[in-house]
C-alpha cells in the first residue's frame, strides 16, 4: 500500500469520527461503559489472584526433629532435606528459639513457659518451603520417611481447601472476564454497525465507481480503532483515580504478608495498556465485521 494511500485512509478515518457527531458519541459511550466494567473486573480478579499466589507462597512444612538426634545427625538431616527434589527454602529453628517464639506469641500468658528454659521440652525444627506449593503434600510425605523425623506438620486439610478455593476463584474469574469481553465485542460491534448503516449509500456509490473492498474498508477500520482508543480513555482515568484512592486508603489498614493490594504503579499502567489494546482490537473487529454486508453490491 502506498504512503499516500495510507495517509488518505487515516485522514478519512479521522474525518468520519468528527463528521458523525452523535453516532461517534454513541459508539464511544458503548466502548467506555463496557471497558469500564471490564477494567474494574480485571482489577478485582488480578488482586484476588495475587492474594491466592501469596497464600500459596506462604505454605510451609514444619519438620520436628527427634529429641534423640545428635548435632551431627541434625546437620545430616538438614542436608538430606535440602537435597529433596522440590525443596526451595530450608530454615532451622532450635528448640530454644522455638520456646522463645512461643513465649513472645502468647504475650503475658507466655511468661508461664519461662520455667521450661532450663529443661526445654520442645523440639528442634526445620521449616521447609517448596518451589511449587502444589508439591507440598508430596514433599511432606517424603520428609516423613527420613530418619530422626519425629513429626511433619503442614495443615494438609487446610492446604487442600486453600488450593481448591484458589483454583475455583481463578477459573470463575477467567470465565467472567471472557464472558464480559464477548459482551463488549457484541455491544460495540452493533453500535458501530449503526454508524456504518447510516452511511450505506456512500459505500454503495464508492463500490459502483470501482473502489475495491479494502479501499472502502480501511477508513472504517481506522475509525473503529480510534473509537476504541477514545472509549478507553475515560475508563483508564476513572480506574486510575479509584484504584489509587483505594490503595492509599486500604493498604495502611492491612497488616498481612499475603492480603495486600498490588501497587498502583506499574499495575494500573498494565491495565491501561490492556484496555487500550482491547478497545482498539474490538473497534477494528467491529468495523470489519459490520461493513461486510454493505460491500456486497
Amino acid at each position: 500500500m502506498k504512503l499516500r494511500t495510507i495517509a488518505r485512509h487515516l485522514k478519512e478515518g479521522l474525518k468520519n469520527v468528527g463528521r458523525n457527531g452523535w453516532m461517534t458519541f454513541a459508539s464511544v459511550s458503548a466502548v467506555t461503559v463496557t471497558l469500564l466494567l471490564l477494567g474494574v473486573f480485571l482489577v478485582v480478579m488480578l488482586n484476588i489472584n495475587n492474594f491466592g499466589r501469596n497464600l500459596e507462597e506462604d505454605v510451609e512444612i514444619k519438620v520436628y526433629v527427634d529429641l534423640t538426634a545428635t548435632d551431627e545427625q541434625l546437620r545430616e538431616l538438614g542436608e538430606t532435606i535440602r537435597d529433596i527434589p522440590g525443596v526451595s527454602q530450608l530454615r532451622y529453628s532450635s528448640k530454644d528459639e522455638e520456646l522463645k517464639n512461643l513465649i513472645n506469641s502468647l504475650g503475658d500468658q507466655g511468661k508461664a513457659w519461662s520455667m521450661f528454659e532450663q529443661e526445654n521440652p520442645l523440639y528442634n525444627a526445620y521449616f521447609v518451603k517448596t518451589s511449587d506449593p502444589r508439591k507440598t503434600s508430596k514433599v511432606a510425605e517424603r520428609l516423613k520417611t527420613l530418619d530422626f523425623v519425629s513429626e511433619v506438620k503442614y495443615g494438609e486439610a487446610e492446604i487442600k481447601r486453600l488450593f481448591k478455593v484458589v483454583d475455583i476463584s481463578r477459573n470463575v474469574g477467567m470465565a467472567l472476564v471472557l464472558g464480559l469481553s464477548f459482551t463488549a465485542m457484541f455491544l460495540i460491534s452493533n453500535t458501530i454497525k449503526i454508524t456504518i448503516f447510516a452511511r450505506r449509500r456512500e459505500i454503495e456509490i464508492m463500490k459502483l465507481v470501482g473502489a475495491t473492498n479494502w479501499f472502502i474498508r480501511w477508513p472504517f477500520v481506522i475509525e473503529g480503532l480510534l473509537l476504541g482508543v477514545f472509549g478507553a480513555v475515560t475508563p483508564i482515568a476513572l480506574i486510575y483515580w479509584g484504584y489509587s484512592y483505594a490503595y492509599d486508603t486500604v493498604s495502611p489498614m492491612i497488616d498481612s504478608s499475603f492480603i495486600r493490594l498490588l501497587p498502583t504503579e506499574p499495575f494500573i499502567y498494565k491495565i491501561a495498556g490492556v484496555l487500550i489494546l482491547i478497545g482498539a482490537l474490538i473497534g477494528m473487529w467491529g468495523s470489519t465485521m459490520s461493513i461486510r454486508k454493505f460491500l456486497k453490491v
